[in-house]
């Protein structure tokens, strides 16, 4: 190849990688000498470094101590503005979180190459370097994602550094970067080693694992936990209600209406009302005669979106006579994150020092990874020193059917999630509830109610009595933890997985047999709607942006998960508590739909005729006006 042709590769290179090069902090020096590399497959680190096994043999080696150790190796001087001093790395393992025990299984070779590299014994059994690699590796993990395509395309994938790059150690002031790099030719993806620092022969090799995390030294020392130790146990573990400016940081802005004019909405019983749905299941199932569907939003008395709507004022000053299904600010429910904290303000008391509990009673404890990541370390060491359980599952803020989500008890699984985005860690249920499936045994279920909120002002609130369950599709138990089957419940978006259909009046027969002391009607419901009462008072209790707006031409529907745990009082007697898990907007209600075929009739009648059948939809607030 001339070197005209190489200067027309090395153009066409950049179009492609520029945007990659520069979000990565790559300067453009190393460009030319990157480019080459990747085309003719150059992997000189050899070359420059040399990778060391530390010798412990007459010292006790601490388990975050590193097993290896890489250094510069080049006779010539090693300076960090040197064009060539950029170098491709391999990575030993790239995989997906819900394959990895898989791919240490079936791959030959994997499993004792990763005990190689993390410094286990490899005449070990093989369920022991299994458990050891699954727990270890949270130490050597690193993370991309693509920012294209849909949302599963765009979820993390983990991998593991070669030899040489998994030999980088830490420092507080390092001399070398490492950055991910997909070579989009190839379809591989690598890490690209350069220095920040001039070097001599002989100098370790490190880098900064907690990279950008320099503001708060507190949450910095927290990241660093799985590399180096530190006590947090004295630490406050108590969480404090943030400021307005936490609860709209990141969102859309909202309009307001200026005037709210309730009498604009007043129609004849006669009318029928014209509705403008993105939802194909209600053009489907929408058939009592006092709705029509209309094509055209300007002709709908309502519209029911799919997506978020936030021109609540436009919408008033536009349109005062139409509904729309959102409310103003009603993401303080449905955004995980935003939800835990408005739920706190119904705590009567702080958490319990002989065991830790945290209230209200009915929401796991759960903290921000982000802005509470020093108070959640201190209340997990906590619970370590009281020997309390401590199995938690790390959620995404505004990800739902399970996606990117993590269960977990090790502490340094948890500090490094929050690198693939922002993410909860909230208490799991580990004495959760049964339900005994004839062909598998006990398992976990989880149960949603839809509710519907009418008004804020005053406070309208209504659940449809039909509930919904879905089960987990292997018996429970607190092993293999990354066994998607035995630990959640959404199964209807994976094609491999058995998805258990039950109605609730065919559950409510099976629990009466399975649990006759504790009647679904007389001792579970009503935990479940004083649950709910309690999390709409709360949502409505402050105003916006800390709360759910009052807005006359708003309605909503929504999905709310929850799941039932057993709970042992300081008398030592038993009793099942409803739980709250999420709150979801915009849901699917497919099976709502297939199950019951007046669903969409009794919603919509309820909602905006003020037609409510009290055979199908329940009160929650009756007598509020």
């Amino acid at each position: 190849m001339d070197e005209m042709d190489e200067t027309e590769l090395f153009k066409n290179f950049l179009q492609v990688h520029q945007p990659q090069l520069e979000t990565s902090g790559v300067p453009r020096y190393f460009w030319e000498s990157l480019f080459k590399k990747l085309h003719h497959q150059i992997f000189d680190a050899d070359q420059s470094f040399q990778l060391l096994r530390i010798d412990y043999s007459n010292t006790t080696k601490d388990p975050l101590d590193p097993v290896w150790k890489l250094f510069v190796s080049s006779d010539k001087d090693f300076y960090a503005g040197d064009p060539n001093n950029i170098y491709l790395v391999d990575h030993a393992w790239i995989y997906d979180l819900g394959s990895a025990r898989k791919n240490l299984v079936n791959i030959s070779g994997l499993l004792d190459r990763m005990c190689a590299l993390m410094g286990f014994d490899l005449n070990e059994r093989k369920d022991e370097k299994l458990k050891f690699v699954l727990k270890e590796m949270w130490r050597y993990n690193q993370s991309f994602s693509m920012s294209c395509g849909s949302v599963e395309n765009r979820l993390p994938i983990w991998y593991v550094m070669d030899e040489v790059g998994s030999g980088i150690n830490h420092s507080d002031t390092p001399n070398f970067r490492t950055v991910p790099f997909l070579y989009l030719p190839e379809g591989i993806t690598y890490s690209l080693l350069f220095p920040i620092e001039d070097m001599e022969k002989g100098e370790e090799v490190t880098r900064d694992f907690v990279e950008g995390q320099t503001h708060d030294s507190r949450k910095r020392h927290a990241l660093l936990l799985p590399w180096r130790e530190v006590c947090f146990s004295t630490e406050n573990y108590l969480q404090v209600e943030p400021d307005d400016s936490y609860f709209l940081s990141g969102r859309i802005t909202e309009s307001l209406p200026e005037v709210l004019n309730p009498k604009a909405l007043v129609r004849d019983k006669s009318t029928t009302l014209k509705v403008y749905t993105e939802y194909a299941l209600i053009f489907d199932y929408l058939c009592d005669s006092a709705f029509e569907i209309v094509e055209d939003e300007a002709e709908a008395d309502i519209l029911w979106y799919t997506k978020h709507f936030k021109e609540f004022k436009e919408l008033a000053n536009r349109s005062p006579h139409v509904f729309v299904n959102q409310f103003p600010f009603e993401h303080v429910v449905t955004v995980k994150d935003l939800l835990s904290i408005i739920c706190r303000r119904k705590a009567d008391q702080q958490p319990d020092p002989e065991d830790l509990r945290t209230y209200p009673v009915w929401l796991p404890t759960t903290y921000n990874l982000s802005t509470e990541l020093v108070e959640f370390v201190a209340y997990f060491e906590n619970r370590r020193e009281l020997n309390l359980d401590n199995h938690w599952i790390c959620k995404p803020w505004n990800l739902a059917r399970g996606l990117d989500t993590h269960v977990t008890d090790n502490l340094f699984h948890i500090l490094r999630v929050p690198s693939t985005g922002p993410k909860i860690a909230q208490k799991y249920i580990t004495n959760a509830v049964l339900f005994e499936r004839t062909e598998i045994g006990k398992v976990k279920f989880d149960v949603r109610y839809v509710v519907l909120l009418k008004s804020v002002k005053p406070l309208k609130v209504f659940a449809y009595k039909n509930f919904f369950l879905r089960f987990a599709n292997k018996r429970f138990s607190l092993n293999n933890l990354d066994e998607y089957e035995r630990h959640f419940t959404v199964m209807n978006y994976s094609e491999q997985a058995r998805l258990c259909h039950l109605k609730c009046a065919d559950f409510l027969l099976e629990w009466e047999q399975q649990y006759p002391d504790f009647s679904w009607t007389d001792k579970i419901e009503p935990k479940i709607f004083q649950m709910l009462r309690e999390v709409f008072e709360a949502a409505t209790s402050v105003k916006p942006p800390k709360g759910i707006a009052e807005n006359p031409q708003s309605r909503a529907l929504y999905a709310v998960d929850l799941i039932l745990e057993w709970q042992q009082d300081k008398e030592g007697s038993w009793d099942m508590q409803p739980m709250l898990l999420e709150i979801n907007f915009s849901p699917d209600c497919k099976r709502a739909c297939e199950y019951y075929a007046n669903f969409y009739d009794d919603i919509f009648k309820c909602l905006f005729l003020d037609d409510t059948d009290p055979t199908e939809i329940l009160d929650l607030f009756p007598g509020s006006t």
